[in-house]
């Protein structure tokens, strides 16, 4: 068996808490090597408060799995990636498109690897979902993806902030399902967001597609959780993708499931990419984020507060 990977984790804070610590200590493919946060470390992990200083001070270290919020990401990213290092991105993998193409080009240059990571595309059921969608005709399809995010984002200010997407922030992740099992490309025909009064981002959004495509996105959703998206296409097939993509139901029948989780399955396929030192950057799913801000019609909704 190869040897494992040495990854340093930047950003510790509830992402990388919640998925990829337990993620890579998991992995036969993965050792958590190093760890560069302002605050946040982690039990028995070598700990940095400077990107810098651990690149300089570990150069065994091979791939930096950046978790930090998208604005200060490309600065780390170009860091690592001149510094010989492979990199890993959460999504959305910037905070413009024109940095990660910048970052695409900066690593094809390096001959390092570089992964724009979308992980819902990694849900259990959603290549159940591309499989039975392929070759067909979307007549129809709606997508509710509705969380808290006081319980999901509690007290992150940078949500709300340029650059923090607000509800696109959860909503990326259906548009990055979504981009992965349609049999075609879509565009944007309109939108609607709706911004709280003190803040700069929507907490709501409403937006339809080419081909009868809707999504409904709430970032205020009190009580059960909802992510869910179905569609019917022209030969009457019916799919709905359930719990985050986690479930998948076609015409009526509960379809076979993938193995790996979410970010298992990211960090499985990472090993892979740093193997053979390839890369993944599909912005498909940020492309939409943009043309939603480029096109939207904006309403001013009451102001948000954390306590509510």
């Amino acid at each position: 068996m190869a040897d494992k990977i040495k990854v340093a984790l930047v950003g510790i804070g509830k992402i990388a808490v919640d998925q990829h610590v337990p993620s890579i200590a998991a992995s036969s493919d993965w050792t958590l090597a190093a760890t560069v946060s302002r605050s946040g470390t982690v039990d028995g992990v070598p700990a940095y408060t400077d990107i810098h200083t651990m690149l300089a001070d570990r150069p065994e270290i091979k791939v930096v799995s950046l978790c930090l919020p998208p604005v200060p990401r490309f600065a780390y990213a170009a860091a690592c990636l001149r510094a010989g290092r492979h990199v890993m991105l959460e999504k959305p993998p910037g905070a413009t498109l024109a940095e990660v193409y910048a970052l695409k080009a900066l690593a094809r240059d390096a001959g390092q690897t570089l992964f724009a990571t979308w992980h819902s595309r990694m849900a259990k059921g959603v290549q159940a979902a591309k499989a039975a969608l392929a070759g067909k005709t979307i007549e129809s399809g709606h997508i509710d993806w509705k969380e808290n995010v006081r319980q999901w984002h509690p007290y992150q200010d940078w949500v709300f902030e340029p650059g923090g997407l607000g509800v696109l922030d959860p909503g990326v992740n259906a548009l990055s399902i979504l981009t992965e099992i349609l049999p075609t490309p879509i565009h944007l025909e309109s939108a609607t967001l709706h911004t709280p009064a003190n803040r700069q981002t929507p907490v709501q959004a409403d937006v339809k597609f080419l081909n009868g495509i809707t999504a409904s996105f709430d970032w205020l959703k009190e009580g059960s959780q909802i992510w869910e998206q179905r569609f019917s296409t022209t030969d009457g097939t019916t799919v709905e993708l359930l719990e985050g993509g986690n479930r998948c139901i076609v015409d009526g029948d509960e379809q076979p499931l993938t193995e790996l989780g979410e970010y298992p399955a990211l960090y499985a396929l990472m090993s892979l990419l740093v193997r053979s030192r390839t890369s993944d950057v599909d912005l498909s799913p940020m492309v939409h984020v943009s043309d939603i801000m480029t096109l939207a019609h904006r309403k001013t909704a009451p102001a948000f507060e954390w306590s509510s």
